[in-house]
């Protein structure tokens, strides 16, 4: 599959909050995810991925989501997100902007990196 047609088809599932729907259809099995703070900065394969998205999902409220791009590459493509939501064990309010970094590689998605803005 060429990496347009996979940037694409992320992004619009994420544009619906189809955040699972997206993984299972465009990751490899043996994905790496690299967060840029946290316990567990990075996640490999897709169960641990998947976890990680559940997890996320489980702990806040999204109040508004924007996803902006695809911005394709060569063998990558950038998509930013902006969400406004409520962590729910902190009953706290935020506004996150980030962007992500996907890698392709054999017709899936087989790495991705976060950048949080910080302010």
């Amino acid at each position: 599959m060429k990496i347009e047609k996979i940037a694409q088809g992320l992004v619009k599932l994420c544009q619906k909050g189809r955040f699972s729907e997206a993984r299972e259809a465009y990751y490899s099995n043996k994905i790496v995810s690299v967060e840029p703070a946290g316990d567990d900065r990075i996640a490999k394969g897709l169960p641990a991925v998947n976890a990680k998205g559940e997890w996320w999902a489980e702990n806040h409220t999204v109040h508004k989501l924007t996803v902006e791009g695809p911005f394709v590459g060569r063998k990558q493509f950038v998509v930013r997100f902006v969400c406004d939501v409520t962590f729910k064990p902190a009953k706290k309010r935020l506004l996150l902007d980030e962007l992500a970094i996907y890698t392709v590689g054999r017709g899936k998605v087989v790495h991705e990196q976060f950048f949080y803005h910080v302010g």
